[in-house]
């Protein structure tokens, strides 16, 4: 893969998470950071590269043509992880949690959920000549980049929320989480397959 090819997928990785149409995934990584502080980077690191791991996988397997999951149920399901994930947190006493092994599997899983939402357009996108391992190697570095982005935008958002003492640490991440909450409850609602 040459670099044009390898920042043209990179790019698209990126907006990917930071385009407006992709709502669904930005809520999802906002759910995820908001209980953390920056002091706990290296466990939201590992939390969100988890679910990128999981985002490639079913990337790769749609691509590849091996798997195939209808576009309504797969919308549906993805503001569902949101759903789930934000009343995960209303079950945190405090920030200073550590993520446990069931966190991280989740974010695996709830990736290969999200992926699944990508994989058809992904099919049609890389061309014939291309390696679609290095493609979607590109894609995802993009697409982890922009998902770090958002991890701290959400604990700026966090720190600046505590500092002006508008909320305390526990009041911010049960804010923002019932935010997030509401925001998918509606898109499931929209996206309902039924």
């Amino acid at each position: 893969m040459n670099l044009a090819d390898f920042k043209y997928y990179f790019t698209i990785g990126w907006h990917h998470i930071m385009s407006l149409d992709a709502l669904d995934h930005l809520y999802f990584i906002a759910v995820l950071s908001v209980i953390y502080q920056f002091r706990h980077w290296r466990q939201i690191f590992v939390l969100v590269t988890a679910f990128t791991i999981g985002h490639a996988i079913t990337l790769f397997l749609g691509g590849m043509d091996i798997i195939r999951v209808e576009d309504r149920f797969v919308e549906f399901a993805i503001p569902c992880t949101i759903v789930f994930s934000a009343l995960m947190n209303f079950r945190k006493q405090t920030s200073n949690q550590t993520t446990n092994k069931i966190q991280y599997a989740l974010a695996l899983f709830f990736g290969l959920i999200h992926g699944l939402g990508y994989a058809n357009t992904i099919r049609f996108m890389i061309s014939k000549d291309q390696s679609m391992v290095w493609s979607l190697f590109a894609f995802n570095v993009g697409l982890e980049i922009g998902q770090i982005f958002v991890v701290l935008l959400v604990l700026i958002l966090g720190v600046m929320a505590v500092f002006s003492k508008l909320f305390n640490t526990r009041e911010w991440m049960l804010s923002f989480s019932s935010l997030l909450l509401g925001l998918a409850i509606k898109l499931t609602i929209e996206r309902y397959p039924f």
